[in-house]
This record gives C-alpha cells, sequence and structure tokens, in this order.
C-alpha cells in the first residue's frame, strides 16, 4: 500500500535535478581549490550563456506564461549574465544556487582538463566516488545517479584518448598518460567500451539498501538490463557482476551505523557471539580475554580486503566457477558478525539473546529463541558498521540522495521500533526526519546530501531538530512544491520539498518560492528555478519559502513590527463583533469573517468543525483581523511560512502587527468585503460519507478581489510597504489563484 508504506514514485526530472546537483558538485569540488570553479574553465561574460537553460534564456514565451512572468524571466537572464561578466559566478556552490546546466559545465571542464587534473578526476574522485540511496525502493535515484556518471565517464575517456595521442608529453604528464594507457588496456577485456563504463558505476559507485527485499530485486534487475542492452554481439557476452553487496535488504533505521554505537553495546551489556563465545563488558571470554570490539573490527578488516578482491574479479569477469567460491565465503563472515550484532541490539530493545546452539541438534526453540526470531523478522536490522564497512572506514558515503517514506512514527503502525537515543530527530515523529539524520551520518564532513521529503521540513515546529542539523551543516537548498494546481507525483496529491545540504563553514538558506505549476508546465519547473539567498527562520522552525531579494527584504519589514497578533486578542471575548471565524485549511484563499459563518448539520446550526475563532479585545480590532486574514499580503505570508495547507493558531498569533493600525477604519472596510463576500456566496447542501446532511455558504474570494486589493493598498502604509512591494503582494500568484480550480471550496467532512 503506498500510502500506508510512505513511498512514492520519484519522476526522472526530480531524480535528475537531485543527483545531478549532488554528485556533480561533489567531483568537480575534486579538481577545485576551495570549492572554486576549475581553474582550465571559468565562468564569464562570454561563456555564461552556454549554461543558462534554453527555458530562462528563450525570447519566446512559454506555456502558460504571463507578460509579469515573462518580463521576470527575461531579467533573470540579465541578470544572470552580468554576475557572469562580474565574476560573481567563481564557486562550485554557484552552479547549484544559480540552477545553471551543471551537466554541460561538468562535460565541458573534463574536456578542458590537462592530463594531471584528469588523472585526479578520474582516479580520485569518479572511479571511488559512493552514492547511497538508504531507502532505494525499485532504484529510481541509483538509475539516475548512473545516467549523471555515463556521460561523465564516456567524456573522461575520450579526453584519455585524445591526451595519450599527443606527441609532446612532458615529463610532469608521463604518469597520467601511463594510468590511462592501463585502463584503456582493461576496457578492451569487455564487450565495448560503454559496457565497461557502466558495470563500472554499477560496481562501483552505487549502493542502495531497502526495508522490501522485493524492491531491492527490482533495483538490481533494472540495472541489469541496464547493462545488458550495451552488448551488441552475443559472441562477447560476459557473466553479469554481482551487485549483492551493493543493493541489500534491510531496515536503514534499525541498526548500528557506526563504531561508536557498536562500542557502547559491546562494554555496557552481555552479549553471546555467534560462535558461542561470550560477550561481557566489552571483552570476549574463551579462555583469555580479547577485546571485543577489536575482534569484531579483525574480522571486518579481514573481510573488507577479501571484498575489494571479489570487487575487482567481479568488475574484470573473472570466470562463474570463482565468484560463488568467494561469494560464499564472504556471505558467512558477514552472518556471523551481523548475527553477533543482532544480539547486541536485540539487548538495546531489552531482550535477552538465546545461545547459540550446535544446529546438528534438533532440539524445540526456545522461548528466547521465538522472541529472537520474532524480533528480527519484525525490525529487520540492518548493520551499516558492518555491511558498509569499508566505506565507512574511509570516511563515509560521497553522496546520499533518496526519497524516504512519509510516515508518522509510531511502532504500532510501522510494525518495528527504532531507537530514541540513536536520533536527535527523535521529537520529529516522521521517518524521513530519522532517514535524513541517518544519511548525515553514513557520509562524511564534505558529503553532499540531496532528498525529496514533505513540505512540513520548512514549517513544523516538530521538524525543528531537523531543520537544526541541516542549519548546522552549512547552505541548505529548500524548492518546495505544494500540492495545487499539480502535484510533483503522478496521481498522488503530496506536498513536498527538496532538500540538498552543502557543507560549508557558514549557514544560509537557499529557497525557491513556493514553486506551483499546470500540467503544461511540468517540463520546465526544474530549468526555472529561482533561488535567494537569505536567513530567514521564523520562531526557530519557520523557513521562509521565498524566491527573491524583493520577498526577502519585504518579510525584514514585516518581521521588524514591535508587536504581535497576539497582543490584540482576548479570549474571553464572545460579543459576535468581536469575534474572528476563520477556516484552517487554505487553497489560494483565505476564509475570514467577523463573526461565526452559517454551518447547519442535519438541520441543526452548529460551529464549523474545521475553523477556529479568535475573540479581540475590540470590535475594531476584529474588523482589522478579518481584512488582515483576507488580504493577499496574508496569503503570501501564509504561503512562505506555512505548508501550504493548515492556517494554525501559532502563525496568527505571531503575525506581526503595525502600531498604528487603527489609524485606518477597518471595520466600515471589513463591512464593505462582507457584504460582497455574501452577495458572491453560494449557500450548498452535501451528503457526507458519514451519513451527515452539511449546508454552508461557500465564498467566492476571488470575486472579491478588487475590494482585497483595496485592503492591501491600506495595509502597505501601515507595514511601510514600497509600490514595488505591493505590486508583487497583489499578484503573487495570481495566475493560479484567479485560474482555473481555485474557486473549489476547500472541505474535509
Amino acid at each position: 500500500n503506498q500510502k500506508q508504506m510512505g513511498a512514492y514514485y520519484t519522476k526522472e526530472d526530480i531524480t535528475g535535478y537531485i543527483c545531478r546537483n549532488t554528485i556533480l558538485p561533489f567531483l568537480l569540488s575534486k579538481v577545485s581549490g576551495e570549492a572554486g570553479l576549475p581553474a582550465l574553465l571559468p565562468i564569464n561574460g562570454t561563456n555564461i550563456e552556454r549554461y543558462i537553460y534554453d527555458a530562462v534564456k528563450t525570447e519566446e514565451y512559454l506555456p502558460t506564461e504571463s507578460e509579469r512572468e515573462y518580463k521576470a524571466r527575461r531579467q533573470r537572464f540579465a541578470n544572470i549574465g552580468q554576475d557572469a561578466a562580474s565574476g560573481a559566478i567563481a564557486q562550485v556552490n554557484d552552479l547549484i544556487t544559480y540552477n545553471l546546466d551543471i551537466a554541460t559545465y561538468a562535460d565541458d571542464a573534463i574536456a578542458a582538463m590537462d592530463a594531471p587534473t584528469l588523472q585526479r578526476f578520474y582516479f580520485d574522485g569518479l572511479k571511488p566516488l559512493t552514492v547511497l540511496d538508504p531507502t532505494c525502493g525499485s532504484g529510481a535515484f541509483l538509475f539516475a545517479a548512473l545516467n549523471i556518471l555515463l556521460p561523465l565517464y564516456k567524456q573522461a575517456l575520450l579526453r584519455m584518448d585524445q591526451l595519450s595521442q599527443e606527441d609532446d608529453v612532458v615529463i610532469a604528464q608521463r604518469a597520467a598518460i601511463e594510468a590511462f594507457q592501463e585502463e584503456e588496456t582493461r576496457i578492451t577485456k569487455h564487450a565495448n567500451r560503454e559496457y565497461f563504463v557502466i558495470k563500472t558505476i554499477i560496481v562501483n559507485n552505487l549502493y542502495g539498501v531497502d526495508i522490501m527485499e522485493e524492491a531491492t530485486e527490482i533495483c538490481k534487475l533494472r540495472l541489469f538490463l541496464r547493462l545488458a542492452y550495451e552488448i551488441d554481439d552475443p559472441k562477447h557476452i560476459e557473466p553479469l557482476p554481482d551487485i549483492d553487496f551493493n543493493i541489500k535488504a534491510g531496515n536503514t533505521l534499525v541498526g548500528f551505523a557506526t563504531r561508536e554505537e557498536v562500542k557502547r553495546a559491546l562494554t555496557t551489556k552481555q552479549i553471546v557471539g555467534s560462535d558461542g563465545l561470550l560477550l561481557a563488558q566489552g571483552k570476549l571470554e574463551f579462555g583469555e580475554t580479547r577485546d571485543a570490539l577489536a575482534e569484531i573490527e579483525q574480522q571486518l578488516q579481514a573481510a573488507d580486503k577479501a571484498f575489494k578482491v571479489y570487487q575487482e574479479w567481479n568488475l574484470n569477469g573473472t570466470s562463474a566457477q570463482v565468484l560463488p567460491k568467494q561469494k560464499e565465503a564472504l556471505q558467512k563472515t558477514l552472518r556471523g558478525l551481523t548475527d553477533t550484532l543482532d544480539r547486541a541490539l536485540a539487548q538495546e530493545y531489552g531482550l535477552t539473546p538465546p545461545e547459540i546452539k550446535d544446529s546438528r541438534k534438533l532440539n524445540k526453540p526456545s522461548k528466547a529463541e521465538n522472541e529472537f526470531a520474532a524480533w528480527k523478522s519484525s525490525h529487520q536490522p540492518f548493520h551499516w558498521f558492518a555491511e558498509f564497512y569499508g566505506i565507512l572506514q574511509r570516511g563515509g558515503f560521497d553522496v546520499i540522495v533518496g526519497n524516504p517514506p512519509y510516515v508518522v512514527y509510531s511502532p504500532n503502525k510501522i510494525g518495528y521500533a527504532v531507537e530514541a537515543q540513536q536520533f536527535l530527530t527523535s521529537p520529529c515523529k516522521n521517518l524521513y526526519a530519522f532517514t535524513v539524520e541517518r544519511g548525515l551520518k553514513l557520509g562524511h564532513q564534505q558529503s553532499l546530501i540531496g532528498m525529496i521529503i514533505q513540505l512540513t521540513v520548512m514549517s513544523s515546529e516538530r521538524l525543528g531538530p531537523l531543520q537544526d542539523i541541516l542549519t548546522q551543516r552549512g547552505n541548505l537548498v529548500a524548492v518546495s512544491f505544494p500540492r495545487r494546481p499539480e502535484s510533483i507525483f503522478d496521481g498522488v496529491e503530496m506536498p513536498v520539498t527538496i532538500v540538498i545540504s552543502i557543507p560549508d563553514k557558514q549557514s544560509s538558506y537557499w529557497t525557491t518560492r513556493v514553486v506551483r505549476f499546470y500540467t503544461d508546465e511540468r517540463s520546465e519547473v526544474i530549468s526555472l528555478l529561482h533561488l535567494t539567498k537569505h536567513s530567514h527562520r521564523i520562531n526557530d522552525h519557520r523557513i521562509a519559502k521565498i524566491g527573491s531579494k524583493l520577498e526577502a527584504e519585504l518579510l525584514s519589514k514585516i518581521a521588524s513590527q514591535n508587536k504581535t497578533l497576539a497582543f490584540e486578542i482576548n479570549p474571553d471575548s464572545t460579543n459576535i463583533d468581536k469575534v474572528v471565524y476563520y477556516q484552517e485549511a487554505c487553497r489560494y484563499w483565505v476564509k475570514a469573517i467577523r463573526g461565526r459563518p452559517f454551518f447547519r448539520r442535519n438541520g441543526k446550526r452548529i460551529e464549523p468543525p474545521h475553523g477556529r475563532t479568535l475573540g479581540m479585545i475590540t470590535s475594531d480590532a476584529a474588523g482589522f483581523v478579518a481584512c488582515l486574514l483576507n488580504s493577499s499580503l496574508f496569503y503570501w505570508y501564509y504561503s512562505i511560512l506555512s505548508d501550504c495547507e493548515h492556517i494554525n493558531d501559532a502563525l496568527i498569533r505571531d503575525l506581526p502587527i503595525p502600531d498604528q493600525w487603527n489609524s485606518s477604519n477597518w471595520v466600515q472596510l471589513y463591512l464593505k468585503l462582507e457584504e460582497d463576500l455574501k452577495s458572491n456566496a453560494k449557500r450548498k447542501t452535501i451528503s457526507t460519507k458519514q451519513g451527515h446532511t452539511i449546508e454552508y455558504d461557500e465564498i467566492k474570494a476571488m470575486r472579491s478581489k478588487h475590494l482585497i486589493d483595496e485592503i492591501d493598498h491600506i495595509l502597505a502604509k501601515h507595514y511601510g510597504v514600497t509600490e514595488e512591494e505591493l505590486d508583487f503582494i497583489i499578484n503573487y500568484d495570481i495566475k493560479y489563484r484567479m485560474g482555473k480550480g481555485s474557486e473549489e471550496e476547500v472541505r474535509d467532512e
């Protein structure tokens, strides 16, 4: 069940964007000093247009593009050119934050490399690169990674050929040329160059884990089919690579991820090892005392050495008779080690692992054995420390990508428990938060991580700990998509955010505005993304989704007010003229009135179940708040600081308001708006799934846009908003707010 598992298939434009903007910057940094662009290929006013997407630089109107959007896009194109000419685009990260065609740039950079630089890029960067999807499913992100890496290998090998054929090779380049020639010799042992490259990527670069074993099998099959596609002559068929050590089944969130976690468990518990020996207080006792962790690591080091040999044989197409024997020996070692770690972990969960019995004796399983087996079946522990020991010992995975499950954490619901003490994000209570944190732990200081997760990461107070981790790490890129008018996922309405964590000494947010699109606009959505740098994080959990300097300055003006709306609230007010009702669910128009709306269930007038009321100090305050909540200014504020689905009480109470708001006649303005809203409303009667008959007034707020604009003009004076900023507010999301589907009533019975 897709909804129950919280798993949604990610389309190629999203997987491609995430993989491009993690893998390529990481590799380019290998040949760049202090994250600067490769010296051989600086970006300037002459070559910048080559790296700007066609959708940005075209002089033609794009599908559904308004005149306002066209002018803004053309201005952005000009601004990028000016920045390039001034030398402002000088860092690898600038390729991400300017949303440039980083794939084309990487291709050109490789073509310009000299032999020593290419040697460093290829042998120290590309071939040893490790890309991990910790919840890989059927492999959408790993397949995208393959498609990103394939042209890099091909261009690098082409450049090797060119450099190897040069006659005037200087002494400093001879070592590199010899390395290139050795690589060419390795290629000739395979069906063709493309086959060699794809096989190298699959064996060397791609790693994945998923809790569903059948999903990992599909993932491996997809990669195999892609490799088999390159066989152009049946005579050249060679054994398919074994990637059982790359793509594995297990629970990403349950198990030991680091050496420190294993050490803590072994030195505080009594654990029976897989060989029947007692691990007590960190010591193996069998006649002589040995350190338990050292014993485990010694075996893992030996297994890692064996794996490297196996991997090399695997890549070179060693005889099918040899590999199974080596594989079985490796698997046997890992099974023994993981069993020991399972027993250690089981004690962390309060179980008493059973003693190891002679497998030749057919005894009835004990209670402890049954409990241990049931725990392993439900939790499916996966010990990263053992399963990917070599990679973690070398620092960790270089790039972590994926689409983790969007599931509220509840042991009863998901069928297993996560150790709270292992996760700083434990208070977030969502599996996607745990997965992002686990991914960061599996990487190293310079790793790039990119995932698509729920939009709640940008505004939920509960998600504060995850925001803290990502913020402290450096630059956080966030691209947010609500579920209206179209969802990023086909057939599933799910608001999401792409987050990319880029390590840096200083922390900054690079966000887009809320990215809405119609179906006709989907093909250009990624190319048109516009990121803006800012530091707006309101109340330590609302990261602003803004896409321009104008928005950043506008938010600063609002945030600079001396008091909040909470100062005007009196919870004891019951007078109808002092009460403001607002609907919590919001699509394109905030629904707020003074008093209480008409709502009848089964013939009885009741309080609407999906709204809230605010008691105000005065009737003037109620008029002001009703106008403010209906304004486009508040719609923008709500959009950039919420989940784009719900207006919660805290957002309203914390809304900054001007000191002299009461210098305008808000009651008169509100009564004018109220009359217009009522004249455009339509009384509706519906039947709910629960069998209730509901009567209510459906508000058509878009038909009162002219009066809402009048409200925004007055609010602008109070907040000190400029004419340019006011024009932006009045026209914010205008194409979608006034377009098809914008009047649909949001009701959740």
